[in-house]
């Protein structure tokens, strides 16, 4: 039967199912996020070398997201992608686990990228358990558990190398890796889906729809400020700061469970008294002000509280631009302009790190972060005009 005809009862069940299933999912790719780019540089990595490692994680999700959308819609199947997400992911913590230098590194985070693109999937099955006018909901549910995940996967991380070395948390991954091949078997999906088989020109018309693009354009804003800070170079200052691998792990929490707060709030009580516009706004301005703040600390405590602001900060954007990205799109091609969205933030996830690492080469880490704050700010000043009430009453629909 139809996800969305199911009762009350079996879509509990499916949903719980699934969640766990996105915790191994997350589980998998972030278990060793907080020592990677540490790790790296340990092992010979240049700054330039830290920004590739990092931006090919977006790399692989830029190219891929929008092809494993469309295939998925057209044959109308979501599992088979779940499926490969987890074997990917295994073989990114395998990889990670034996490599000795900065190619393996960046071969492998590659491969986690291949994995995470399968994301696209796993969110639009998880939004046909819901009715279409619960899509905000239900983003701001899975990114609840995605962030609570994260947050728990990297405070893990840093411990587990404390206490077994740079490797552990490699071949923990590949192991929760595994957990989730055997957990994503019994997940369910709709019977007899209609699939769709887009033209060229279908898929033209749902990436030039103004609305998706829009809210696509500045989740790759928010991306940039995620991947240059907390995932990507915040560590390295950390450790420059005298933080041990378990601290690395803690720094982490610290960002993510603001995180996990306000993407919850931003789908709950706080909806209840801000806009959607205001959310974002608010979390592209917070998100600025921690990352203007990093390179002006010389002790780990203010490091700690600039990166819990930037945190609530991105739980506010994230979980509304993705719900906004489906909110007007038809359920068999859901997958498609999700995909898109996931595609084009993909270019902050990639370009970001990567021109960060240019600048962190020539001027330093301040250098990165000042342009960071800059770019993140002009998100906000983006979304104030872009999210504006008589702005999108202008913009099309899918049609």
């Amino acid at each position: 039967m139809p996800t969305h005809s199911l009762t009350v009862s079996e879509r509990r069940r499916a949903t719980a199912l699934l969640i766990a299933a996105i915790v191994c999912f997350w589980g998998a790719l972030y278990l060793y996020v907080p020592i990677l780019t540490p790790y790296a540089e340990g092992v010979g990595a240049s700054m330039s070398m830290l920004g590739l490692i990092v931006s090919s994680y977006g790399f692989s999700q830029l190219v891929l997201r929008i092809p494993v959308g469309i295939w998925s819609d057209r044959i109308g199947k979501r599992k088979p992608f779940i499926v490969a997400a987890y074997i990917a992911a295994m073989v990114a913590g395998l990889g990670l686990a034996l490599s000795s230098g900065p190619t393996g590194i960046l071969a492998s985070r590659t491969m986690s990228g291949v994995a995470a693109t399968m994301w696209v999937v796993i969110t639009v099955l998880f939004s046909s358990y819901f009715p279409p006018d619960r899509a905000g909901y239900a983003m701001s549910l899975i990114n609840f558990a995605t962030t609570l995940t994260q947050l728990v996967a990297t405070l893990a991380g840093g411990l587990i190398a404390e206490m077994w070395g740079w490797h552990a948390p490699f071949w923990g991954a590949a192991l929760i890796g595994a957990l989730g091949l055997v957990v994503a078997v019994p997940l369910r999906e709709a019977q007899n889906q209609r699939t769709v088989g887009l033209s060229l020109g279908e898929l033209v018309a749902v990436g030039k729809e103004r609305f998706l693009l829009t809210v696509s354009l500045l989740a790759a804003l928010y991306q940039i400020n995620t991947w240059v800070t907390v995932y990507g170079f915040t560590p390295n200052v950390a450790a420059q700061l005298g933080a041990s691998k378990a601290q690395l792990g803690w720094l982490s929490l610290v960002s993510t469970l603001p995180t996990a707060i306000a993407s919850l709030g931003s789908g709950t009580f706080l909806a209840r008294h801000m806009s959607e516009r205001q959310m974002v706004v608010l979390g592209f301005g917070l998100s600025a002000a921690g990352t203007l703040a990093i390179p002006l600390v010389s002790t780990l405590p203010p490091l700690f509280v600039t990166q819990a602001i930037a945190g609530f900060g991105r739980g506010l954007i994230f979980p509304v631009l993705m719900g906004l990205s489906i909110k007007k799109v038809p359920g068999e091609k859901r997958a498609t302009a999700m995909g898109f969205f996931q595609s084009i933030y993909a270019l902050g996830m990639f370009g970001g790190p990567a021109l960060a690492g240019v600048a962190a080469e020539a001027m330093g880490f301040a250098g990165a972060f000042y342009a960071t704050a800059a770019v993140t700010a002009l998100g906000a000043l983006a979304s104030a005009a872009a999210l504006a009430p008589q702005r999108q009453k202008k913009m099309t629909t899918v049609p």
